[in-house]
Parts: structure tokens; sequence; C-alpha cells
């Protein structure tokens, strides 16, 4: 008697994309939620960037002779 092996199709792997993809949104979506919530706090908290730079001295004396005599 003859022996028929019936093997099934192979089937495409179509189902599992569509999950991953809605993880993947789920997770940036929480992601940005978090550094949100905790990010605009600390945002506001931070105060201006103090630099310090010394100032500048220019010294000007008290009197300026500025009467030019033409040279001959």
């Amino acid at each position: 008697m003859t022996t028929i092996v019936n093997n099934p199709v192979p089937s495409s792997d179509e189902g599992g994309g569509g999950s991953g993809f809605l993880v993947g949104v789920l997770l940036l979506i929480v992601f940005v939620g978090v550094l949100l919530y905790f990010g605009i706090p600390v945002i506001k908290n931070m105060g201006p960037i103090q630099v310090k730079i010394p100032d500048t001295q220019v010294v000007l004396p008290d009197k300026v002779d500025v009467n030019i005599t033409p040279a001959k």
C-alpha cells in the first residue's frame, strides 16, 4: 500500500507585524510622556547660564587736546 504525505503549504508570517508596530508606537508614546513629565519641570527650574567675565576697564584722560597745528 502506498503512503501519501500531505505537507502543509508554508505560511508567510504576516500576522505579527502589526502588533510589533503597535507595541513600538505605545513605547514611543510612553517614552515621550515620561520625558515631558520629568523634563519640563527641570527646564522651568533652570536659571540662566551665568558666565563670569571680568569687566573691561578703559582709562580715559581728564583732558584731551584736540587742537592740531598744521605742518609747514
